[in-house]
């Protein structure tokens, strides 16, 4: 699949300059603090629109599907669109959803917004990873995808303690229209960009990508990856013991802070490790340091100082998950790469809906405990299902040239052997 720029060849060749990847991050930091700042606000929201802890919780989800089953729909729909017309409609979306939030007189409107702003979202973070993939040099594809995940991994460090320190100081409507702020900054910014367009792709040709085996065991490792993290940063609280009616706990903001701080460094070592070594061994170390993590945890959760490194250590191994992910799909899909791309953005959102489905099971059915430990068996059968399938593997034994076989001379009277004998 080939990407049209109006730009001239050579900023083609660069692919996009520092501070245009920056902008690209600053919107996934944007999104990435709305999807964690929510848990630190739910306390109030529930309370405010007169609804359960539970019921309250559902707008996570609602956002998650939202997103996993919007996104190919609107990259169908779009599809001849110039890219910076989808980045920059995506954040005015989100905005207005998050302005309906901060309005909601009740939970239905609160529900209508988060679903607009999941729709905005999904409009501008897989092109976000579009743009930066396609004008990224193979060399250098890895650090340009890493640059705007490090957004994401920034919105770790201050999405939590962002929601739990400003909704006691100014109200969790406020911090909403504070990220609304944002959307509008990035928004605005987007008309640096180039332009920059992919080939329309129908739906019917867009699912069949997802029958392509190689495309959909990548994706269903990004289903099996993402989930146990946010398995576990969902119930983070009531793991340690640190949850509290008032959302307020100095240790539990600084465990969290450790953790963002860990995904900034994995994410800083990600991109070159990826370019340098490969996606799939680094993908591997991360998963299993992540497994080994999880279980560990499950000891270590009681004790401040323990949970607070071992945090820090699953942030880093998580830093190093998402990006070879993405780099991946370039490679079993280099024809259909920004389509594999956006359904790769609905698999990280199926992802962490499933992972805050089974952590709340875990959490009702075998208590605190039981949540790392399920998030530990689920990055297991992560890391199993990487080392049986990666498909990159076939691929370039497939393309490895085969050694031309030296001619034999014929012996009178015998047969031509198998190999020997020309194939048919």
């Amino acid at each position: 699949m080939t990407l049209r720029q109006a730009s001239n060849d050579a900023e083609q060749a660069n692919g996009l300059r520092g501070w245009q990847l920056g902008v690209l991050a600053a919107g996934t930091f944007t999104l990435g603090v709305d999807g964690f700042v929510l848990s630190g606000l739910l306390p109030a929201i529930s309370h405010d629109l007169s609804v359960s802890m539970s019921t309250a919780g559902q707008l996570t989800t609602i956002f998650a599907v939202t997103y996993a089953v919007g996104s190919p729909i609107i990259a169908t729909i779009t599809g001849h669109w110039d890219r910076r017309v989808l980045l920059g409609g995506g954040f005015a979306l989100f905005l207005l959803g998050m302005a309906a939030q901060a309005l909601a007189p009740s939970y239905a409107v609160m529900a209508a917004g988060r679903t607009g702003a999941a729709l905005g979202a999904a409009a501008f973070q897989s092109n976000a990873y579009v743009m930066a993939g396609m004008l990224a040099s193979p060399a250098r594809r890895g650090r340009a995808l890493a640059a705007v995940t490090a957004g994401t991994s920034l919105s770790t460090v201050l999405g939590v303690p962002f929601g739990v320190l400003l909704g006691q100081w100014v109200g969790w409507r406020s911090v909403l229209w504070i990220i609304a702020g944002l959307a509008a900054i990035t928004a605005a910014c987007v008309p640096t960009l180039p332009r920059a367009f992919v080939p329309p792709t129908r739906m019917r040709t867009r699912l069949g990508v997802l029958t392509r085996p190689s495309v959909l065991m990548v994706l269903l490792a990004t289903v099996v990856i993402v989930a146990p993290p946010i398995l576990l940063i969902s119930y983070l609280p009531a793991v340690l013991g640190m949850a509290r009616a008032d959302g307020t706990n100095a240790h539990l903001v600084i465990i969290l802070l450790a953790f963002g701080v860990g995904s900034l460094i994995g994410n800083r070592l990600v991109g070159r490790l990826v370019d340098s070594r490969g996606a799939v061994p680094v993908l591997t170390v991360g998963v299993a340091g992540l497994a080994g993590l999880f279980a560990v945890l499950v000891a270590a959760r009681e004790w401040y100082g323990a949970a607070l490194a071992v945090l820090l250590a699953i942030g880093m191994f998580q830093g190093l998950s998402i990006t070879p992910q993405q780099h991946r799909l370039f490679i079993v899909a280099p024809d259909v790469a920004t389509v594999a791309l956006g359904l790769n953005g609905s698999a990280i959102y199926l992802g962490a809906a499933l992972g805050a489905a089974f952590g709340g099971v875990a959490l009702d059915v075998g208590g605190a405990g039981a949540v790392p430990a399920t998030a530990a068996v689920l990055a297991a059968a992560g890391l199993a299902l990487i080392v049986t399938t990666a498909p990159e593997r076939r691929l370039r034994a497939a393309a490895a040239p085969v050694a031309p076989v030296a001619p034999v001379a014929p012996v009178e009277g015998a047969t031509p052997t198998a190999a020997g004998a020309a194939s048919p």
